[in-house]
């Protein structure tokens, strides 16, 4: 079994683009992946998986159907799998996100914020 200790601040210095999430880590069937987020995203379901999100810097904002809620450093949300989602972050913020591996960032949306979702770093 190969050891590793994985440094988030390492792995943020080597990308900058915003809204292309790049895997860190496998656990299993899942990926861990960092992105960073400014401006706003698009609307979108992943109708077969859970999305959690984990905040490691700043504040982000995930617009719901019904609301919005609002995450600050620290905090950790899960949008259950077929329900609509928009995040959203008004400057820069930097989150983890656990998702199943191969699961497209914009879900049942292609366009131009659809981002590969094979890059490791």
């Amino acid at each position: 079994m190969k050891k590793q200790v994985i440094n988030f601040s390492e792995k943020f210095e080597k990308f900058s683009e915003k809204w292309a999430p790049k895997i860190i880590a496998r656990l299993n069937d899942y990926h861990f992946k960092l992105v960073r987020v400014e401006g706003h995203f698009t609307w979108h379901v992943h109708e077969d998986t859970d999305e959690a999100f984990i905040v490691l810097e700043g504040e982000l904002g995930i617009d719901l159907e019904d609301g919005n809620i609002i995450l600050k450093q620290g905090e950790l949300f899960i949008v259950p799998k077929g329900v609509k989602h928009k995040p959203f972050a008004k400057k820069e913020c930097k989150v983890l996100l656990i998702e199943p591996i191969g699961v497209i960032n914009t879900g049942n949306v292609i366009g131009d914020q659809t981002a590969p979702s094979d890059i490791w770093i």
